[in-house]
């Protein structure tokens, strides 16, 4: 065994107040945060795998040594190599030292410390220490001064959340664009409108999509307002937001700091007592998030529907074909991609309750389920921004109408009547309406058998621009 192998498995021995345990020598992360790992297997997903979750929490501490340093209660040595530190986390750095699970009891504790390890001990090797010499740069003292985990989580939550939510903002921008370049596209496709999934009046099937792009374009307005809550922080309030073991003016100063570095609007909470106790914020922006996945799946269900068939169905709109649809039905295609984005926004609407739940579920001074709602309101975001991106990629890019399917219907509804009964007449209306459906005919043959319209009063009734917006008729003289 080499002797570089030796070491590796020596590693290191830290202790707290609980006893010793034995750390890989290349580990930055410290005895608290392996307690915080051996004690919660719960998800399975460890801080690792939300990087804007890391980097959030790297600026946090960044602010801090900056602030605790102008305020003369940190050594300027080690706040500089504590800021060294913060900034090859925020670079991506060290990512895989967060080993921690997302859900955890203590309120996030096992997360806070699990960052001021790992910064400490970077920061001790940017200084030329060994990792573990805690008596030169300390997790607690150095690292979390002036800070409670009460104050750097949830801040370092609603951080995550804005970075995340570019991304989001950025895929729904483009999905509302394909659809309102099928718009364009369909835009002198008529076909069948339908109310209660029952013939209604004609429009166009680019009517149709440009209404998908526009109610995106809302969700999109919603959420943009929704980040304004995540700008108001609590960081400076400590344990309970009384602002104990911090400077009167770190407060200020860590805001002021948390600005610059982020170049984020932030601002400190009025009130920080209630700040740090209340989740009103999260919980309105995880429901910025359902609104939007309710939103996305019921255009998704709009998608499956017009596809539906391809020849039994309504099909009007022909869904790209990306994989077999069957391992027993040779040729079937399904519609994929609008399933997949139906089952994101049922888990969204699910981590919605889940939030809504933990904010009711705080008491007194402290909400102790910040860690559920990070982990739900985190994963909705990532989930929704990849459904978003697969949606406009895999499908709503290739859909393509199918012209004389639509045209069929069209001549076949009875909701061509409803275009006629201004010219008709209610009564006249209703009576080719029931015959139309008696006999199995069509609203034009019955409306030129009866002599009601010529056949260039019809036409011109009948028109694509008379019957998708609003026209002013004449009635027909009455016999």
């Amino acid at each position: 065994m080499g002797q570089e192998e030796q070491s590796s498995l020596a590693g290191r021995i830290e202790k707290d107040f609980l006893g010793e345990k034995m750390l890989p020598e290349s580990a930055y992360y410290g005895v608290q945060t392996l307690r915080g790992a051996e004690n919660f297997h719960i998800t399975g997903v460890s801080m690792s795998t939300e990087p804007d979750f890391v980097k959030a929490l790297g600026y946090v501490k960044k602010a801090a040594a900056l602030a605790n340093r102008e305020l003369g209660v940190l050594d300027e040595t080690i706040a500089d190599a504590i800021v060294g530190a913060c900034d090859k986390l925020i670079a991506g750095e060290m990512r895989d030292q967060f080993i921690t699970d997302f859900i955890q009891g203590g309120a996030g504790t096992s997360t806070n410390m699990n960052a001021n390890e790992v910064i400490a001990n970077r920061a001790l090797e940017l200084a030329g220490r060994a990792k573990g010499e805690y008596d030169v740069i300390h997790p607690i003292d150095d690292v979390n001064r002036s800070q409670s985990t009460n104050d750097t989580y949830p801040t370092a939550v609603k951080l995550a959340l804005t970075f995340s939510l570019v991304r989001l903002l950025k895929e729904l921008a483009l999905l509302s664009e394909s659809f309102r370049a099928k718009g364009r596209e369909f835009r002198h496709v008529l076909k069948v409108g339908r109310t209660q999934l029952q013939d209604a009046v004609p429009m166009t099937l680019g009517q149709e999509f440009h209404g998908f792009a526009t109610t995106l374009d809302e969700d999109y307005q919603r959420l943009t307002e929704a980040t304004a809550l995540l700008t108001e922080i609590n960081l400076g309030a400590t344990a309970i937001g009384t602002g104990i073991t911090a400077d009167p003016g770190y407060a200020a100063a860590v805001c002021r700091h948390l600005r610059e570095v982020t170049g984020l609007e932030l601002s400190t909470a009025p009130d920080l007592i209630e700040a740090t106790s209340d989740a009103g914020a999260f919980m309105s922006f995880s429901a910025a998030l359902k609104r939007s996945a309710i939103k996305l799946s019921k255009i998704c269900n709009d998608l499956r529907l017009l596809s539906s068939g391809p020849r039994t169905g309504i099909g009007e709109i022909r869904l790209p074909a990306v994989q077999a649809g069957s391992s027993i039905m040779p040729g079937k295609v399904n519609p994929v991609i609008p399933e997949v984005v139906n089952q994101v926004a049922f888990l969204v609407i699910g981590h919605d309750l889940t939030v809504t739940m933990c904010a009711e579920g705080g008491q007194l001074q402290l909400n102790a389920f910040e860690p559920t709602i990070g982990y739900c309101v985190l994963s909705s975001l990532r989930m929704l921004t990849a459904a978003v991106d697969t949606l406009t990629k895999r499908c709503v890019d290739g859909i393509e109408a199918d012209r004389e399917r639509c045209r069929s219907l069209v001549q076949g509804s009875i909701g061509l009547i409803t275009a006629l009964a201004p010219s008709l007449g209610y009564e006249a209306s209703s009576r080719v309406a029931r015959r139309a459906l008696k006999e199995n005919r069509s609203v034009a043959d019955i409306v030129l058998e009866e002599k009601l319209l010529t056949e260039a009063q019809l036409n011109q009734l009948l028109e694509l621009e008379a019957m998708t917006r609003p026209a002013r008729r004449q009635p027909v003289p009455k016999s």
